[in-house]
């Protein structure tokens, strides 16, 4: 399953109004923002255990990984005709 990187700002760019941001790798984040804009390295984001939906938090950034959910291959065992329960 593909996973997808959340970076939600605590305060925009002066020239972005966007805060949430999404990228496909912790690499990737540091392709459009430096470790001073988000409050810590790429080493350290690496190393901080975001696997497993984890999330860390800075002075200026939250960063989440979470599992990317595609409409693709169907993986689950119910039925096509099944409508998933509220709530889940």
């Amino acid at each position: 399953m593909a996973k997808v990187i959340h970076v939600h700002l605590f305060h925009a760019r002066s020239n972005e109004k966007r805060l949430d941001w999404y990228f496909s790798s912790i690499t990737a984040v540091y392709t459009v923002f430096t470790a001073q804009e988000i409050g810590a390295t790429k080493s350290y984001l690496l190393h901080a255990g975001l696997s497993g939906n984890g999330s860390i938090m800075t002075k200026k950034a939250a960063i989440k990984q979470s599992a990317l959910i595609s409409g693709g291959k169907c993986t689950t065992n119910r039925d096509d005709n099944e409508k998933p329960q509220k709530g889940r």
